[in-house]
């Protein structure tokens, strides 16, 4: 029994990949993923060398720091969400097997649609509040409250993005296991 997170590719689905139209969406939507992954990778990167900046440039020349701060979390926002789906296609999120050694294969299945389901739910509802805070952002143009004022279109766009990719994920995925489990009874 292990506890914690899987090996990325441990936990994929066995077998070939589907062929038809799940398969080309899975092909498709695992290039999109991985260009999030490159995106969060960079904005990874620029945000740590902001926050570099901004420590010795507060430090050595006492300098305001505002917009490196919301550069730095809008870039942290930005990783988070966007490759938020990459890890879900690797079954990255942390999670407890406890259950999985108990439960028969059949059972265990079953158990991974009900989750990936009730996953499925609440990223959709969030995404869909995430849309709807980034429409109010742009219509009102609403900026942060600093002086440097960046608009707030920027990290709710990133975060209804992430979480619109995540639910797609969270789709293809349960299709995918809905088609398998329905291979496995014949």
């Amino acid at each position: 029994m292990s506890v914690g997170l899987d090996p990325p590719r441990a936990a994929a689905r066995a077998g070939s990949p589907p062929g038809g139209i799940l398969g080309i969406l899975e092909r498709m939507l695992g290039a999109v993923n991985r260009a999030m992954l490159f995106i969060g990778m960079i904005t990874l990167v620029v945000a740590s060398f902001v926050l570099t900046y901004s420590v010795f440039s507060r430090y050595l020349f006492r300098a305001a720091t505002d917009w490196q701060d919301e550069v730095a979390v809008f870039c942290i926002v930005g990783a988070v969400f966007l490759c938020g789906a990459w890890v879900q296609a690797q079954r990255g999120h942390v999670g407890i097997e406890a259950i999985v050694s108990i439960l028969p294969p059949r059972a265990n299945r079953i158990r991974k649609i009900l989750v990936d389901l009730m996953s499925l739910a609440f990223c959709a509802f969030f995404a869909w509040k995430s849309w709807t805070l980034f429409h109010e952002a742009w219509r009102d143009k609403m900026t942060t409250s600093s002086t440097f004022s960046p608009p707030l279109t920027i990290p709710y766009g990133l975060m209804a993005v992430g979480m619109t990719l995540l639910v797609v994920q969270l789709l293809l995925q349960s299709a995918l296991a809905l088609f398998d489990s329905r291979s496995v009874r014949k």
